[in-house]
């Protein structure tokens, strides 16, 4: 007896909506896609291993900053002081190892500074209701004068311990890289995995509505506020150890807006409630691409300045006409 049922050939239908999905959800993909293969083909040497490998470690410092940014920036708020606070963190870390402290107490102590920088940020914005941005732009000034006033001369020679956390590997991993993608899991596991990540979302989106949920709208973001500050101080001593100095006066100026651009290239909705750290990611890459693509082809700093400044409005755009979203 022949069968009359036909066989019916099996299509892989799971893996393309999940990829139109994804790059529905993160169109940046497709960008730096394109990006890279330009870089490639224009320079030869851009998807090089070597050249990999040192934009992913110029990227750390940005990435360790914007993961809790982009978390307080989902919750409702915005720290624009981290560039100071940057600065103010390697500051007092190669300060502390220069006074022959051990690495550890030198991160330790521009970590405390970092936390204490955010705290002030936090009780302001969070409990006296002030607003984040008027604040926080306050103290980029005011963080940046209390530096220069506190070390008004170049910090360096910070010892070979020091150099340590900028110039060693982990698992064959540079420490910065290593450093940022524990930042990176941690934020995504936080987001995805506790209650208080979901919370982040909710207030963002409505913060009285979140608070009838009984969800602490103060305790929260002002949590954020100190780990954005701590992160900034961390990304710091990163940046003093790789460079093995610091200037008061122009050690991460600027980086506030660069961090930003980061994570409003990658899907963070400015006015809350939406964002991912996978997103955050795609940012920081992009930027960090762009800017090593640009200098392999050398193009002068002014063009890459207008480049990056271009990225910040098309960041703005994307998330402005996205569609809101939570987690993701």
């Amino acid at each position: 007896m022949i069968s009359t049922v036909e066989s019916t050939p099996v299509r892989p239908r799971a893996l393309t909506p999940v990829a139109l999905d994804l790059l529905r959800r993160h169109p940046l993909i497709a960008v730096l896609a394109a990006m890279a293969l330009a870089f490639q083909l224009s320079t030869g040497s851009f998807l090089d291993a070597t050249n990999l490998s040192g934009i992913a470690t110029d990227a750390a410092t940005l990435a360790i900053v914007a993961v809790p940014l982009a978390l307080l920036v989902i919750s409702g708020y915005l720290d624009l002081s981290v560039g100071s606070t940057l600065a103010l963190g390697g500051l007092v870390g190669g300060w502390l190892a220069g006074q022959g402290q051990t690495p550890v107490v030198a991160v330790l102590g521009a970590l405390a500074v970092g936390a204490a920088v955010g705290a002030v940020n936090g009780v302001l914005c969070c409990y006296f209701g002030l607003s984040a941005f008027i604040v926080t732009l306050g103290m980029l000034t005011a963080i940046r004068a209390f530096a220069q006033q506190l070390f008004p001369v170049p910090l360096s020679s910070f010892g070979p311990g020091f150099a340590w956390l900028g110039g060693s590997r982990i698992a064959g991993i540079a420490t910065p890289v290593f450093i940022a993608a524990l930042v990176l899991i941690a934020g995504a596991l936080f987001l995805a995995l506790t209650p208080t990540g979901r919370h982040v979302f909710a207030i963002g989106v409505n913060r009285e509505a979140a608070h009838l949920s009984g969800v602490d709208v103060r305790r929260t973001p002002f949590a954020l506020f100190v780990a954005t500050g701590a992160a900034a101080a961390l990304a710091g001593v990163v940046k003093a150890s790789v460079l093995d100095s610091v200037v008061a006066g122009t050690s991460g100026a600027g980086f506030e807006l660069t961090v930003l651009t980061a994570i409003l290239l990658g899907g963070v909705a400015l006015t809350g409630g939406s964002g991912s750290v996978l997103g955050v990611l795609l940012g920081v890459l992009f930027l960090g691409g762009l800017q090593n693509g640009l200098t392999l082809l050398d193009v002068p700093t002014f063009w890459q300045q207008m480049a990056q400044g271009t990225a910040l409005v098309a960041g703005a755009g994307l998330a402005y006409f996205a569609p809101r979203r939570g987690p993701r």
